[in-house]
């Protein structure tokens, strides 16, 4: 074995960026043998060594026609007309969505007319009325007669709802998309039908007017105007203080083009935005030229395939789902993405739910899709502005909702408030940062804003008389009880926080100020509260009753400050998760999910599975919908996206600067495929494991960050570069390799001879019915 180049020196450091270094690890770092570990075989003849390509994976998902075979097998279906919004098909291209259901108590079809950036404008009435997002209205397909059947498919390879609608008088035959802000339409009528269209504008006011009236002196906007242009081109005008939303649609024989424009501070910009929008469009299948292009390239980004038929069916729907709802460049998703429905939750929550509707873009190899951290980037002032007035020379923060722009004020410590909430959106930044290496995300967004955060929290940190920093008394998301101090929640994201800014300003040689105060935040910082169930809420305040959020676990997971990797945490790990869920009665989807990630971190893929399943189980009292989103007093869409990243964790994870393939595989899913799974470091990983076991795995490096993997395999192992020479290697102990493969290269990692090298569907050994109302 040979040791690591000494260009590696540099840069070891960003691999455990953010994450603790267990007793194990910090042992095993390079420059230790470890006889137990496989030794690398070197290539033979037959290897083709000596330059010339030895092996390369044999794609069969490089055609059109594949992926197109492949998709249709995971499609919505519809035989029967879908009655509400979480059972019908869905549209949208980061900003415009539309979802297609029976208009309630009546003969007609209803498209929704939803885009994410249409809010209102007045921030002294709060998130929840005065910047909530606001509804735009909805278009009906009125028929002749009366529907009797439907035979609807909702196509992922084309992003396209194809199908009948079948009456009494004849037959409708439709297609619809959403492209560039348009909702196009094309439906042709037979026998005695006729495709009548209506467009009904909605009250521009807040949807969580279902739960509560508005507040002291809020008085509703204006109403809309109509007018029809010399084209034909009908348009609504929603005026709006310090705004306008316009709608425009426009009827061409059996085509439909409808466009959304919002302008704020203008009040007059909308109405030529959506005129020109309706122009670019141009017709049906120029839109549509271009729409599926755009798609296709999108799917090819990443394979994933294993052998459950409704699962996977699940997972590919949940990447259709997130590319429909966020785009890199338009609003951050709201907790409904942006199919707006009546909820008592019509904004940003940046308590929970916009963490985890943004954590699969990751792995699958689609940061294209990070709105989150366009959004932290572009306001970063209003964050400034979030804070108490005496805070702001050094502070930044955001409230638990807030509009696309972050526009929320944020409590004190010693208030009771919550406070953590933009730290933990910047983990997620972070994440985006590890797993591109985008050194600039790093040094523009996420350092000085980290920087900010933790600066607020040091204003309250005191020492107690046992010597160690406490932070007085802070909410710990959605739980009922507030402790009297030391927030678990808040100490895990100032632990966090802490250690990544040090690690940061050493990567991007700064010599911060501030970095001699986080060293002693983290010497000094009280520990977790810990009593004989595991982790407490608080200080003197136990973990007590059902809670469906994992506040109090977040240095489990998603943080990994306490991990598997530590013996001595195990016990203290499960105990824990355990008791969390042993009392019932608060849980929700996301808590399925959330346990389903944590055990797949201890490698209990069996546990895990069985975690995720509880959220597709009818019998729960909040389960996954037909159409795969998910309801509880209004639309939340950050938990069937979780439950994605939960099959993610179970297939491959790279937490604390290792790579780990198939760690977490459930015994039943024999078979299973990756390719160009992304993982921090920026490496794509693909992988085969067949009949239980892994074959291959090939890692191309993007950034050339030192690689370490935990690879599974057993007996001699052949690591080969891309020319055939056998790769420099260190083997680090609990069956972890050190791979030398500089940026722009890849490796194969094997044992036994060589195996086919194919990346291409599994067979299915969980057949499963499709999605939507089949």
């Amino acid at each position: 074995m040979t040791s690591q180049p000494e260009h590696h020196s540099k840069v070891a450091r960003r691999a455990v960026l953010g994450t603790a270094l267990s007793g194990a690890a910090a042992a095993a770092l390079p420059g230790t043998a470890h006889a137990e570990e496989p030794e690398p075989s070197l290539p033979s003849a037959a290897d083709g060594g000596g330059g010339r390509r030895p092996w390369r994976l044999r794609d069969t998902m490089t055609t059109d026609g594949a992926w197109a075979r492949f998709l249709r097998g995971q499609d919505l279906l519809w035989t029967r007309l879908p009655t509400r919004w979480y059972e019908g098909p869905f549209l949208g291209d980061g900003l415009l969505g539309s979802m297609i259901y029976r208009e309630p108590d009546a003969n007609r079809i209803r498209f929704t007319v939803q885009h994410g950036r249409v809010q209102d404008h007045r921030p002294e009435f709060g998130s929840g009325w005065g910047t909530c997002r606001l509804p735009v209205g909805h278009l009906t397909l009125d028929p002749v007669g009366t529907i009797t059947a439907v035979d609807w498919r909702l196509s992922l390879w084309n992003a396209e709802l194809t199908g009948t609608v079948t009456t009494t008088a004849g037959t409708l035959t439709l297609s619809a998309l959403v492209h560039d802000e348009v909702l196009a339409v094309r439906v042709r009528a037979s026998g005695g039908e006729r495709a009548d269209w209506t467009f009904h504008p909605e009250e521009a006011i807040s949807p969580r007017k279902i739960q509560e009236a508005p507040p002291a002196g809020y008085t509703p906007n204006p109403p809309w105007t109509t007018r029809t242009a010399a084209d034909g081109t009908e348009q609504v005008l929603q005026p709006l203080t310090g705004g306008q939303t316009a709608t425009a649609h426009r009827r061409d024989g059996d085509e439909l083009l409808l466009s959304v424009g919002h302008s704020a501070p203008s009040t007059t910009a909308a109405e030529a935005d959506s005129l020109r929008n309706l122009r670019r469009a141009t017709s049906y299948g120029t839109l549509r030229r271009r729409h599926t292009r755009w798609w296709h390239a999108f799917y090819k980004k990443s394979f994933v395939s294993f052998p459950d038929q409704r699962l996977q069916s699940f997972h590919w729907i949940q990447l259709y789902k997130v590319a429909s709802a966020s785009r890199a460049d338009g609003p951050v998703m709201a907790t409904c993405g942006p199919w707006l429905e009546p909820t008592p939750w019509p904004a940003v929550w940046w308590n929970l739910n916009i963490q985890l509707e943004y954590w699969l873009v990751h792995g699958s190899n689609h940061l294209e899709l990070d709105a989150l951290a366009t959004t932290l980037r572009r306001n970063q002032e209003q964050l400034v502005a979030n804070v108490p007035a005496a805070y702001r020379a050094d502070s930044s923060g955001v409230g638990r909702s807030s509009d696309m722009f972050a526009n929320r004020e944020v409590g004190r410590p010693g208030s009771g408030s919550e406070v953590g909430n933009l730290t933990w959106a910047l983990h997620n930044v972070w994440l985006s940062y590890r797993h591109s290496m985008d050194e600039a995300l790093l040094r523009d967004t996420v350092f000085p804003l980290l920087r900010r955060a933790v600066a607020y929290y040091l204003h309250f940190l005191t020492p107690g008389s046992d010597g160690k920093l406490h932070l007085p008394s802070t909410l710990s998301p959605e739980y009922p009880v507030v402790p009297p101090q030391d927030t678990t929640y808040d100490l895990a994201l100032i632990r966090w926080a802490c250690q990544t800014l040090i690690e940061s300003a050493e990567l991007l040689g700064i010599d911060d100020a501030s970095a001699p105060r986080w060293h002693e935040v983290l010497a000094k910082l009280t520990p977790y509260p810990v009593d004989g169930n595991g982790y407490m809420i608080g200080a003197g305040t136990p973990y007590a009753q059902s809670h469906r959020h994992y506040s109090h676990l977040l240095m489990v997971y998603p943080l990994y400050l306490v991990n598997w990797d530590q013996p001595e945490n195990r016990d203290l790990i499960t105990r824990s998760i355990e008791h969390w869920h042993a009392l019932t009665g608060a849980h929700r989807g996301y808590s399925y999910t959330g346990a389903a990630s944590m055990y797949a971190m201890t490698g209990d893929g069996d546990t895990a599975i069985t975690y995720l399943r509880k959220f597709f189980d009818t019998s729960t009292r909040y389960p996954c919908q037909a159409n795969t989103h998910y309801t509880e007093a209004g639309p939340v869409i950050e938990t069937p996206l979780s439950a994605s990243q939960s099959l993610h964790d179970m297939f491959c994870q790279s937490w604390g600067g290792v790579i780990r393939v198939f760690p977490a595989v459930p015994t039943a899913w024999a078979d299973l495929t990756l390719h160009d799974f992304r993982t921090q470091g920026a490496f794509l990983v693909s992988a085969v494991r067949k009949a239980g076991k892994t074959r291959f795995i090939r890692i191309r490096s993007l950034a050339g960050e030192p690689l370490k993997l935990k690879h599974g395999l057993g007996g001699r192992l052949t690591v080969l570069l891309d020319d055939g020479r056998p790769a420099r290697t260190r083997g680090l102990g609990e069956g972890v390799l050190s791979i030398d493969l500089p940026k722009g290269r890849e490796v194969l990692v094997h044992s036994g001879s060589r195996p086919d090298l194919v990346i291409a569907p599994v067979t299915f050994s969980e057949p499963g019915p499709a999605w939507g109302l089949p």
